[in-house]
């Protein structure tokens, strides 16, 4: 009896495939939030605050965003694992 095993190879390229999409998909949705807060007074003012709080960190706008929606989830995260706890 004979037994083979196959295995994927690990493609660094592929990676960066994936994580490049990402970015691009990530880019769009924050183009879009900006474009869109030309109708929303809120959203443009929450916009400008995330760009000024970008400057002061010497950091890109973008990034400020994904800092803000990652600690939002973590924070999300957490109050659900704390839920589930009682």
């Amino acid at each position: 009896m004979l037994i083979y095993f196959e295995s994927f190879t690990y493609d660094q390229r592929l990676k960066c495939l994936r994580m490049l999409e990402s970015h691009v998909f990530f880019s769009k949705m924050v183009d879009e939030l900006v474009e869109f807060s030309e109708y929303d007074p809120e959203l443009a003012d929450g916009i400008k605050w995330l760009d000024d709080q970008a400057q002061k960190k010497g950091i890109t706008f973008y990034d400020m965003v994904f800092e803000v929606l990652y600690k939002h989830d973590i924070h999300s995260k957490a109050k659900e694992w704390l839920s589930t706890r009682n």
